[in-house]
């Protein structure tokens, strides 16, 4: 099999092949001409001796039939019979042998045989005869030819001719055996021929598949050995040129590949580019997590050919526009503004490349800037308004007695503090965010701190009816920080917690060791928080919906004053809730190094 698979075993087969398939079928053509040619020659040969002998007998009527009998049987050779009728009386010729003959019955049971008799017809049939096949079992055929024998008297006559074919099957087997024996001898010597000549052809052939291999390896400097000046030494001295113009192909090809990989990992944008069936042909690492963060969320198979329909849209239209389109998509609380622009191959577009630009933290900015100023503006119209209208109240003189006076000179004093308050949170915080905080650290025995601020609670909670709940590990008797800063940030989460918990349910603070440090989880059973706000819950003005905030909305500053606490203890915070199923903030406190 190996032969047949290389180039010379191929050449050696097809010209066997075409050989072959010429002499068959040449020996075909001829063995069934010499055949018909035969089998028309013989019965030419036999329809002319049943003239002749017709045309003897109706000489010789009367007496002299004997002699023209004898005339007729001198005609025949060896193998041809003849059946002679005249009237009623049937003549065999003398080397008809008496199983093995044209009987009367044969030839008036025969309605194409009897038609010579009656409609003075002449006819051709090949038949076999029914004396031999009853004494054989198995009849041969025989050519048998009918003339017509006019005879004096109105009687009827005919001169039947036969002969078996065999003979003339023996003369065709001689002759396919000859021309046989002559195919056979070509096909040999075309076999000698073929080989010589296939393996002087493929000699070079083979040393240039030897290079090919060594070129598909990497070594490009290999060269084919130019041994004739013919075609194959063409082959040879175009291999050897394209061997060096792929070095430097492939080189110059690597260059531009490293490049372009530069490009694309430094790149801040995600890119991908499509092929023209939509299939992804190259992506950078931004959008590589981009993907990541559309199969996380809708839980596909990381790594598989899965795109997101939004952008699988916007690239159906780029290619089918020929424009560039624009949109938008949010996952995992980030926001990607996306471009998709056509690729081009000559005048044909062959796909698409989308680039995936981050907008989050501009959204983030611009939300900011924007709940800042609603968020100033509704905090202070409030007290400013309660100002205005109790001041103006004790100016037009509208409180009458001493004590309705008192009542709105401590509402004009109450609002005074909240706006104190107010302005004094802004100022802490941006004091905070300039990383002007000072902090006092010292020993603080972890149990003891805890269950004061626990006990601060519990009558708040008592009275919302809500389980305060407290888990200490007893591995941290004492830890170093400020304690008044986290009583800060513990007092903001517990309380926050227990504005947002209805009734029956429970917050749970949970004080747990660490290899970084010390964590402490404020676990609430309550509304949680909207997937859209995460993001947004250490800014400052951040507010829950005031419809389940139970008429004790804060200022919206406490948790981002938290957060620069814990930056400033060079911890972490963090968030994790699900909507009705409650919301647990984390904070990590590190050890003193």
């Amino acid at each position: 099999m190996t032969f047949l698979r290389s180039v010379v075993g191929k050449l050696w087969f097809t010209i066997i092949l075409l050989v072959s398939f010429v002499l068959f079928i040449l020996t075909v053509m001829l063995l069934e001409f010499f055949q018909n040619y035969n089998i028309n020659e013989t019965k030419n040969d036999l329809t002319h001796t049943a003239e002749k002998i017709a045309t003897v007998l109706e000489e010789h009527p009367a007496d002299k039939w004997p002699l023209g009998l004898e005339i007729s049987w001198e005609i025949i050779d060896d193998v041809t019979k003849v059946v002679i009728i005249k009237g009623d009386e049937v003549y065999y010729s003398p080397n008809t042998k008496g199983g093995n003959k044209l009987t009367i019955d044969d030839i008036r049971n025969d309605p194409e045989l009897s038609s010579v008799l009656h409609k003075n017809k002449r006819v051709e049939k090949i038949s076999n005869l029914s004396s031999e096949k009853n004494s054989a079992g198995t009849a041969a055929n025989y050519s048998i030819i009918g003339v017509p024998l006019k005879l004096s008297g109105n009687q009827n006559g005919a001169v039947f001719i036969y002969q078996s074919l065999r003979v003339m099957q023996e003369t065709s087997r001689s002759a396919t055996k000859f021309i046989l024996l002559v195919a056979g001898v070509a096909i040999i010597l075309t076999t000698i021929f073929a080989f010589f000549l296939s393996t002087r052809i493929t000699a070079p052939l083979r040393k240039m598949r030897e290079a090919a291999f060594e070129v598909a390896r990497g070594k490009f400097d290999t060269k084919v050995p130019i041994l004739t000046h013919d075609e194959i030494g063409e082959l040879a001295t175009a291999f050897n040129q394209m061997g060096r113009q792929l070095k430097f192909n492939m080189n110059a090809l690597n260059q531009e590949k490293e490049q372009l990989a530069s490009i694309l990992s430094s790149m801040a944008d995600g890119v991908i580019t499509f092929n023209r069936d939509g299939t992804i042909l190259i992506t950078n690492p931004p959008a590589d997590r981009f993907l990541q963060y559309w199969y996380y969320e809708k839980g596909v198979i990381s790594g598989s050919e899965a795109i997101p329909s939004q952008v699988m849209n916007l690239f159906q239209k780029a290619v089918d526009t020929e424009k560039e389109q624009i949109g938008e998509i949010s996952l995992q609380g980030r926001h990607w503004v996306i471009l998709v622009s056509p690729l081009y191959s000559n005048r044909f577009i062959r796909g698409a490349v989308a680039v995936l630009r981050d907008m989050t933290e501009e959204r983030q900015l611009e939300k900011m800037r924007r709940d800042f100023i609603a968020n100033v503006s509704h905090e202070l119209r409030t007290p400013i308004s309660m100002l205005q209208g109790y001041s103006e109240a004790i100016v037009d003189d509208i409180a009458e007695t001493q004590e309705e006076k008192k009542e709105m000179a401590k509402v004009i004093y109450d609002e005074s503090l909240r706006m104190g308050r107010l302005v004094n949170e802004l100022l802490d915080l941006a004091r905070m965010e300039a990383g002007h905080i000072q902090l006092t650290m010292e020993e603080v025995n972890i149990s003891t701190f805890i269950k004061r601020i626990i006990h601060k609670f519990q009558g708040l909670a008592k009275d919302n009816g809500i389980q305060l709940l407290v888990e200490i590990d007893n591995d941290i008797p004492t830890f170093t920080m400020d304690p008044d800063r986290i009583e800060q940030v513990l007092t903001n989460l517990i309380d926050n917690a227990i504005r947002h918990t209805p009734k029956d349910g429970s917050v749970t603070l949970k004080v747990a060791s660490e290899d970084k440090g010390v964590r402490m989880d404020v676990v609430d059973s309550g509304t949680g928080i909207p997937e859209e706000d995460l993001p947004f819950v250490f800014e400052r003005f951040y507010k829950a919906d005031k419809a389940r905030t139970r008429g004790r909305s804060g200022t919206g500053l406490g948790l981002a004053i938290a957060k620069n606490i814990i930056d400033a203890h060079r911890g972490h915070i963090s968030v994790q809730s699900k909507v009705e199923q409650g919301t647990t903030f984390s904070f990590i406190l590190p050890r003193k190094s």
